[in-house]
């Protein structure tokens, strides 16, 4: 990973967001920054160079993981270290501003940072920059989240076979991470979701031990963390036969997950999919019961900048890696959700989930 060039590009921000340093303390931000995985740092960038932070259980953790950075370890929280740090090497000679990540400091941790700093130091809520890095992966970001789409995909298959009446989505799941972790993988990218007749419905309903009804969707979603790098992917299989009712919304929610994925590529506001997506399920009646939003980022997290709804203007760049995961649920009934991974080019998008949308009754 380019961590130097991360660096290099952070600090070039600073000046332009009136910021003499950076504090960050999000630890996919500092993982992002200088290669660092454990639970407990954070680590501070000026213009001219970038320390780490860290308590004694990750000294070696640190010494083998952290690059570009200067390494300081003490017995007191990261947080208060950086502040201590910065107390004793930061010199009087006018007023100088320390960025801090609004939206991932606590009020009451962002109170003991400013406690613990001279009065010449000056917090200010810093924007997300490192997140908006983020947004646009490098060569080997896309390789890792390949591999682990990948894995994705291939543990759905082998789960398929075992999706028939009386077994528990709680089996169904647990077989699911079982051969994620025997496969490699990390962890899994959330709770995995096995929702199946009526509980298909609800949009995030995590496997419970109700059993597999002899007829009905079964929602399966579902992602793995490999090397550091997590997947998302959800497939609606049916059990027995399909109504018509149900087999129509589910062929209109894979039409409208085609028509949001055909509106990614360079230049196209972040809100065009799920513009389309809704505008086609409006047509076929069911754009009430879809309801949440079209896609989102994903890399080091599960849930990343961008955010593809309404009102969001900004435009898709080449790198970038979205979901496409529009579903429709009525209550009481069933719920169809299809999701993709989705790479934008520099003339469109790749589809990176192999997996077939083709309605599956098992």
């Amino acid at each position: 990973m380019q961590y130097k060039r991360r660096q290099s590009t952070l600090r070039g921000l600073l000046a332009a967001n009136r910021l003499d340093a950076v504090l960050v303390t999000h630890l996919p931000n500092v993982r992002y920054l200088c290669g660092f995985t454990g639970s407990a740092a954070a680590m501070l960038v000026t213009e001219r160079n970038c320390c780490f932070f860290t308590d004694g259980r990750y000294s070696e953790q640190a010494k083998t993981e952290v690059q570009g950075a200067k390494i300081v370890v003490g017995r007191k929280s990261a947080l208060l270290l950086a502040a201590e740090w910065l107390s004793k090497n930061r010199k009087r000679g006018g007023r100088w501003t320390l960025g801090v990540e609004a939206e991932r400091l606590t009020l009451a941790a962002c109170r003991r940072m400013k406690a613990s700093l001279p009065s010449h130091l000056r917090l200010k809520f810093a924007p997300p920059l490192i997140e908006r890095a983020r947004m646009v992966k490098d060569v080997e970001e896309i390789q890792r989240i390949r591999d682990a789409v990948a894995m994705g995909a291939r543990l759905f298959d082998q789960v398929l076979p075992t999706m028939r009446p009386s077994v528990k989505e709680i089996e169904i799941a647990a077989a699911m991470e079982q051969n994620a972790y025997n496969a490699g993988a990390e962890g899994m990218s959330f709770p995995t979701i096995i929702a199946s007749g009526a509980r298909s419905a609800l949009p995030h309903g995590r496997a419970s031990q109700a059993a597999l009804p002899a007829s009905g969707f079964v929602v399966c979603d579902f992602g793995v963390i490999l090397a550091g790098y997590c997947s998302d992917q959800t497939r609606t299989v049916a059990l027995g036969r399909t109504s018509p009712e149900a087999r129509h919304a589910y062929e209109a929610v894979k039409e409208a997950q085609q028509a949001a994925i055909d509106a990614v590529r360079p230049g196209a506001s972040f809100s065009k999919p799920d513009e389309v997506g809704r505008k086609l399920l409006k047509k076929r009646g069911l754009a009430q019961y879809f309801t949440h939003s079209t896609g989102h980022g994903v890399g080091l997290e599960i849930h990343e900048d961008p955010r593809l709804a309404a009102g969001q203007y900004e435009c898709f760049r080449p790198g970038m890696v979205v979901t496409i995961e529009p579903g429709v649920y009525l209550p009481g009934k069933y719920g169809v959700r299809i999701e993709d991974m989705v790479l934008v080019t520099e003339d469109g998008c790749e589809v990176l989930t192999p997996t077939s949308k083709e309605l599956l009754e098992v």
